[in-house]
């Protein structure tokens, strides 16, 4: 997808108007939080926060390395 976005003066700030496919592509509505990321090609506009997916991804790595401990602390 390729979208061209126009800066806009809101108030002594500025701003972009996200267009409804590109809503709808992100899987946000008005009110809804989107992250700004630098990467390697630019930037990058989710609605995951990158934070929390490194918090999930090392969480995942102990469940996996401890799990015969997990598992007998569930008994």
């Amino acid at each position: 997808m390729n979208t061209s976005l126009k800066i806009t003066k809101i108030g002594n700030s500025a701003g972009v108007i996200l267009p409804k496919e590109l809503l709808a592509r992100l899987r946000v509505v008005a009110g809804d939080t989107l992250y700004v990321t630098e990467a390697p090609d630019g930037i990058r506009i989710t609605a995951a926060n990158p934070e929390f997916e490194k918090q999930m991804a090392l969480a995942e790595q102990i469940m996996h390395d401890d799990r015969d401990i997990l598992r007998a602390l569930a008994k």
